[in-house]
C-alpha cells in the first residue's frame, strides 16, 4: 500500500532507498534550496522517480541562500576537501535543513493522507549534521505526529547503518551508482577531492562495487 512520500535528493543513501522502499512510496519529493550541487542531483532524483512510476516534484526554497549561512551556499571554492569528518566538514551544514524539508514534507503528507515521511540519513552522518541524529529524527516524529491530524511520521531506517550498508543495499537491488550524485562541489565531474566523494569512493569500496563515476581527478 502506498503510504509514504520520501525526500529523494539524487544522491546515494535517497536513491538507494527510492527502489528499497518503492512499493509504499507515492511521491518523491526533492528540495532546490541553491546548494551547489542540486542543479546536478535533482535531475537523477526525477530519473529514478520517473523509471519507477513514482511522481516527483521539486520545491524551491530559495530563501535558503539570502538568510542561512554554509559553505553549500557559498560556491565551489567553499567547499572543503579531505576525509568526511566533523571537523572537515562542519562549515557543509545549512542551518536545520532537514527540520525545514521535513515540516513541508509532512504537510504534503497530510494533504495526501498519506502517515510517512522517508528521510535517509545514515550513521556517518551523525557527528556532523544534527538534523540528521537520531534523537532528532525521534523527536522530529512526535512533533509530525502530535500536530497532524492523520499522525504522520518519520521513517529513517538507513539511520544507524553506514553509507557503505547503505551501498550494499543498493548492490543487492542492482543500482547503478554512476546514476546519482554526490560531490559538494557541484561540477561537471565528481571532484574525487571533497568530503562527499571521498566518502562515495570508500563506501563503494567497501561495499565491492566498482566505482564508475566520472571523477575530475
Amino acid at each position: 500500500m502506498k503510504d509514504s512520500v520520501i525526500i529523494v535528493s539524487g544522491g546515494m543513501d535517497s536513491i538507494t532507498m527510492l527502489y528499497e522502499f518503492k512499493d509504499r512510496i507515492a511521491l518523491g519529493i526533492s528540495f532546490d534550496y541553491g546548494s551547489n550541487h542540486n542543479a546536478r542531483e535533482i535531475p537523477f532524483a526525477e530519473m529514478h522517480c520517473k523509471r519507477l512510476g513514482i511522481p516527483h516534484i521539486t520545491i524551491p526554497l530559495d530563501f535558503m541562500p539570502k538568510y542561512f549561512k554554509s559553505s553549500l551556499l557559498e560556491g565551489a571554492e567553499a567547499i572543503p576537501e579531505g576525509n568526511y569528518d566533523e571537523e572537515n566538514m562542519k562549515s557543509t551544514v545549512v542551518p536545520f535543513r532537514n527540520g525545514i524539508m521535513l515540516s513541508i514534507a509532512a504537510g504534503i503528507a497530510e494533504s495526501h493522507q498519506l502517515k510517512y515521511v522517508m528521510m535517509a540519513n545514515h550513521s556517518g552522518d551523525h557527528t556532523i549534521y544534527p538534523d540528521c541524529r537520531p534523537e532528532f529524527v525521534e523527536a522530529f516524529s512526535h512533533a509530525t505526529k502530535a500536530g497532524t491530524f492523520v499522525g504522520v511520521e518519520i521513517l529513517a531506517p538507513y539511520t544507524n547503518i553506514s553509507k557503505a550498508d547503505i551501498a550494499r543495499h543498493g548492490k543487492a537491488l542492482g543500482i547503478d551508482y554512476s546514476e546519482t550524485w554526490s560531490c559538494y562541489k557541484g561540477g561537471e565531474k565528481h571532484c574525487g577531492k571533497c568530503g562527499t566523494c571521498r566518502e562515495r569512493k570508500e563506501a563503494l569500496k567497501e561495499a565491492g562495487i566498482e566505482d564508475t563515476t566520472e571523477y575530475e581527478d
